[in-house]
């Protein structure tokens, strides 16, 4: 259906147990719970061929965001940071439930031709985006508990079973990971082609089949945009400034790319483009993000093609 024949723009402010509902173009809010019933009542009070936006809020959006996309609606799930721009943007100096949901029927309204609609995963994408998640909360709480007693040696005695407890969950989750890799044919193909490239390892292959096969139609400069590695320039005038990553979207991907490069620094394959990186003046860390980027692009290109890496002309090309 054509979206200009969209009768309403709906703003959806989510939480963990409601949902704030504005219209665009009204001045009421209206909040249902976000549960199940909750939802099929916000659906039913809504016009057919409406455009939703809401935030991704974790995992709170996606029940709506699956059961509007089912009713066919047109479904736009927006990053927090741009809508909280787009409110400063306005003048709104406060934040509320009720001034989110106006602020972000107003954002669809005018900006969805910007956007990429929404699409639901498959069962496989859903469940590695969960896998996932749940292995960097835990390898988070590792890092916590193992520098938090570091600096005495008896509560490193008492966390020791602990954080033991958590590596064996945490590699519970890779055999997870793989496990369900193996069970989709498509996932498993392209898990090949991307895990040929050096340096990246099952988690990080992982991550990037899901990443790709959600971002197949797109080009390479988009699928950089969507891990938040690309550069943004600050330049005004004669003025060049410092160029710094977006940084948009989850964390969690650009510090497995990130640990990609750091691995892949060391391999006879990428060591020369690593090193001639340095040679230009940039810093360790900005050299692993260089890095961090050509792994991405090269493993998206090799995904696109349906081929595996060939160290041959990635040397002559790097």
């Amino acid at each position: 259906m054509n979206i200009q024949q969209a009768t309403q723009f709906v703003g959806v402010d989510v939480a963990s147990a409601h949902l704030d509902v504005a219209v665009h173009g009204q001045t009421n809010v209206r909040r249902y719970a976000n549960t199940r019933e909750g939802i099929a009542q916000l659906l039913r009070t809504i016009a057919r061929a409406s455009v939703l936006g809401l935030e991704s809020i974790g995992r709170y959006h996606m029940a709506l965001a699956q059961a509007a996309h089912a009713a066919g609606q047109h479904v736009y799930v927006l990053n927090p940071l741009d809508a909280r721009r787009y409110a400063q943007s306005l003048g709104q100096r406060g934040k509320t439930d009720r001034t989110d949901a106006l602020m972000l029927a107003r954002y669809v309204s005018r900006e969805h031709d910007q956007m990429h609609q929404w699409q639901p995963p498959t069962a496989s994408q859903a469940e590695l985006r969960e896998l996932i998640g749940h292995r960097a909360t835990l390898v988070r709480q590792r890092s916590a508990l193992a520098q938090a007693g570091s600096h005495n040696k008896v509560l490193s005695c008492l966390d020791a079973p602990v954080l033991k407890a958590l590596h064996k969950a945490i590699e519970r989750i890779d055999a997870q990971l793989l496990a369900t890799i193996e069970a989709d044919p498509i996932s498993r193909q392209a898990f090949g082609y991307i895990t040929s490239v050096p340096g990246l390892g099952p988690v990080c292959g992982s991550l990037l089949v899901m990443i790709f096969a959600r971002m197949h139609k797109l080009s390479a400069d988009a699928v950089v945009a969507f891990t938040g590695l690309d550069p943004r320039p600050n330049d005004s005038g004669n003025k060049t400034g410092q160029r710094r990553l977006s940084k948009r979207g989850w964390s969690e991907i650009r510090r497995l790319l990130y640990a990609a490069a750091m691995s892949a620094a060391r391999t006879k394959t990428w060591s020369r483009f690593y090193h001639a990186q340095r040679d230009k003046g940039l810093s360790t860390t900005a050299a692993l993000i260089v890095l961090a980027r050509k792994l991405l692009r090269v493993a998206f290109s090799l995904f696109k093609q349906k081929s595996n890496f060939n160290a041959s002309i990635a040397a002559a090309k790097a």
